[in-house]
């Protein structure tokens, strides 16, 4: 892997008498972490994977038998819309058909996939695979490719209710002609998303994944489909460490299954629940020593999830950067006001040092709401590293990867946190 200056950018980044550009971080804005791509792209077969459209999930909670209007007043009872779903699900089915339209138009063998029906067969069929959706089905698309050489790429099918960060433009939506006009002739760059890795090793663990995302469960359900299958690492027998069968692109979430469940309190005059139940696990960051840690859970994410849940867990808003302005301030005795504007930098500044380049190699972890006393220290509340370790001390807790894949992670459960340059996805970034 290289720090190149790639595409036509370069040539632009220096004046005609090879001057740099006045703003320098418009410059650093075109150095990217990236690898040589595999080749032009001229795929032969493209899958086309179709995200459910919350009309079709609506359908399938009513058993697929359920008349229109006793569906209508179902959704009614819950404050939906039955024809504003019905819309959206029209529109979304119009934007794939011109996705498969144009892909066709162009000599490309095309294939709609729904997401019940998307497999690791249909990924080793197809030489490049359109997400059809928002960001969720990326991120399931995302889940069955291994390989760096098998490019994705998302169009939001939405794009009136829908942001789609991991998409292409939104205007390509209608106009997907021209993004394949764009890719045949080069105008583009590949960006290779890092993702996260994890092994498991230890006891209270269980590799086989409960698959979430077209799924509504109960905790009771999701604690039952963790436990119809226990293999040997549950019961307690030590194993691993063994490689998790997914990679995350945005983050990876360690917690109870429900953190604000209550737990029996035994000195209660009645078997009332009385107390939350925190997650309770050690971490040890690139190989240093193990930390006690209790709070609502760890989140690991990469540079793709460095803008989402990450970012809202961490972010502070104007009103709690001034508050701790004006300590300062009063700190050292200043008495010249607060302008709002340098308030408002300082806000925007430290956000947006929250957020990093998905190419990337690293990793960075939050820790929600800890517990700081004498026996939970909790020196580091987030940082950046490339390798982190914890060891659950929980009772029911899970480990969830991009939201839809979900592991039974328990006492004596460790699990190690990892970026491999081989795992990263392949993407394109159109130049506009």
């Amino acid at each position: 892997m290289a720090l190149v200056v790639v595409g036509r950018a370069s040539a632009s980044a220096l004046g005609a008498a090879g001057r740099p550009l006045p703003v320098l971080r418009r410059a650093l804005g075109l150095v990217r972490w990236c690898s040589p791509g595999p080749g032009p792209f001229q795929p032969a077969r493209v899958a086309v994977l179709a995200k459910t459209t919350r009309f079709q999930f609506e359908q399938q909670r009513g058993g697929g038998g359920e008349r229109d209007e006793a569906m209508r007043q179902r959704l009614a009872t819950t404050g939906s819309s039955y024809c504003g779903l019905l819309e959206r699900h029209h529109n979304h089915s119009t934007n794939v058909q011109h996705l498969l339209d144009c892909l066709r138009k162009e000599g490309i063998e095309a294939r709609l996939v729904k997401r019940g029906d998307y497999s690791e067969e249909t990924v080793r069929w197809a030489d490049a695979i359109v997400s059809a959706g928002g960001d969720g089905t990326m991120l399931l698309t995302a889940s069955k490719v291994f390989g760096r050489h098998k490019p994705v790429i998302g169009v939001n099918t939405d794009p009136e209710r829908s942001l789609g960060h991991l998409c292409i433009p939104l205007r390509y939506t209608y106009c997907f002609s021209d993004a394949l006009k764009k890719l045949r002739q080069g105008e583009f760059r590949w960006q290779w998303r890092h993702r996260i890795r994890v092994h498991l090793a230890g006891m209270g663990f269980n590799p086989r994944p409960v698959d979430l995302h077209e799924q509504q469960l109960s905790l009771e359900q999701h604690c039952s489909a963790h436990r119809s299958t226990t293999p040997a690492a549950v019961h307690g027998d030590k194993a691993g460490p063994e490689l998790l069968p997914v990679r995350a692109l945005n983050e990876v979430f360690v917690g109870e299954s429900l953190s604000s469940r209550p737990c029996p309190n035994p000195h209660a005059p009645s078997p009332a629940f009385s107390l939350p139940r925190p997650s309770y696990y050690e971490i040890s960051i690139n190989g240093g020593p193990w930390e006690k840690h209790k709070n609502s859970g760890l989140n690991v994410c990469t540079g793709t999830g460095s803008k989402a849940w990450s970012y809202n867990i961490n972010k502070l808003a104007s009103q709690e950067v001034e508050d701790l302005l004006l300590i300062a301030q009063r700190g050292s005795r200043a008495t010249q006001p607060l302008e709002p504007a340098y308030v408002e930098q300082v806000t925007q500044h430290y956000n947006e040092s929250l957020i990093f380049s998905p190419e990337e190699p690293r990793i960075f972890f939050s820790i929600r709401e800890p517990i700081v006393n004498r026996v939970f220290t909790s020196s580091l509340h987030r940082g950046f590293t490339t390798k982190l370790a914890v060891r659950s001390r929980c009772w029911d807790a899970c480990m969830v990867v991009d939201g839809g894949t979900s592991f039974e992670f328990n006492d004596g459960a460790v699990a190690t946190l990892t970026v491999d340059e081989d795992d990263a996805l392949c993407t394109v970034l159109l130049e506009e």
